[in-house]
């Protein structure tokens, strides 16, 4: 367990910020920040059509950016959805989404990963305790801690379907996780990781100094995270499906290089080594925008 080297909110606050100070100061905090019915209900009713003909028909993707649950056909995620789906590429680039990891990141940014993610009524899995910037530094090569996510939620997130859970907090503290990172780690870990996790004393330790919160929200809600947050969800086995559409900003002065525990880097749909930086887009989503 190693103190953080890097600022967790990089750029200072001032009047002119796409957030309040008060959010900006929690976001610093916690290592996340909830921002509830940040798009309206008719933007909301576009991203989930679109979800749903995406999820319908998926043999028009590429097929190695769909992901299965393990042993099961179930989609779990579609990754480099921004790249294959316009609508969701205006979502990603919107200034509501963008601005604000320009202005956490206090930098120009570009998608380093971006998915569609399902967790299916009484059958969607677990995702496991995990910092992303372990994975990324690890294996993509990412080299600081200038990089967040942002889930947008496009279904009910209550406490029972499994919902994100994170340690607040732990932002400050690097976890290195024990063993060598398994050739083509990335075609069994996208289903169910098992390498590149916390122990369990290590999740003790964290929760019981932090304890875990698991914010909910309805369509709408965007929930925010730095790149080293200790995250992980439940099962669902309830009636009630989840769904978010996922996005990681990386800072373009924070591009990747070569990967620092792995033989090789992961695919582009993973981590994109080509960097385009984005130049947010004011205005509402519409089909037309797209």
């Amino acid at each position: 367990m190693l103190p953080r080297v890097d600022p967790v909110l990089h750029g200072e606050w001032d009047a002119s910020a796409p957030l309040t100070e008060e959010q900006a100061t929690n976001f610093d905090r916690d290592g996340y920040l909830v921002l509830k019915n940040w798009f309206s209900a008719d933007e909301v009713a576009l991203l989930q059509a679109e979800m749903d003909r995406v999820l319908a028909n998926p043999d028009h993707l590429a097929r190695e950016t769909v992901v299965t649950e393990a042993n099961r056909h179930e989609v779990r995620s579609i990754f480099d959805i921004h790249a294959q789906n316009p609508v969701m590429g205006r979502l990603a680039a919107d200034e509501r989404l963008a601005g604000i990891a320009q202005f956490l990141l206090d930098d120009q940014v570009y998608v380093h990963q971006s998915r569609l993610n399902y967790k299916p009524g009484f059958e969607g899995k677990e995702f496991y305790w995990h910092s992303d910037f372990e994975t990324w530094h690890a294996e993509d090569g990412m080299p600081r801690m200038r990089a967040l996510s942002m889930s947008v939620l496009l279904a009910e997130n209550g406490p029972q379907n499994g919902p994100l859970m994170l340690i607040p907090g732990s932002q400050r503290i690097f976890i290195s996780c024990v063993g060598e990172t398994p050739e083509d780690h990335h075609k069994s870990s996208l289903k169910s990781q098992h390498v590149g996790v916390p122990d369990k004393p290590t999740l003790i330790q964290l929760a019981d100094e932090n304890g875990i919160d698991a914010p909910t929200g309805g369509p709408g809600t965007v929930v925010i995270f730095d790149c080293n947050t200790m995250h992980g969800s439940n099962g669902n086995i309830t009636p009630y499906p989840r769904a978010n559409a996922f996005f990681v900003y990386n800072a373009v002065s924070n591009q990747l290089v070569e990967p620092f525990a792995a033989s090789r880097t992961r695919p582009g749909y993973l981590a994109a080594r080509e960097v385009h930086p984005i130049y947010p887009i004011a205005g509402r989503l519409t089909e037309q925008a797209a």
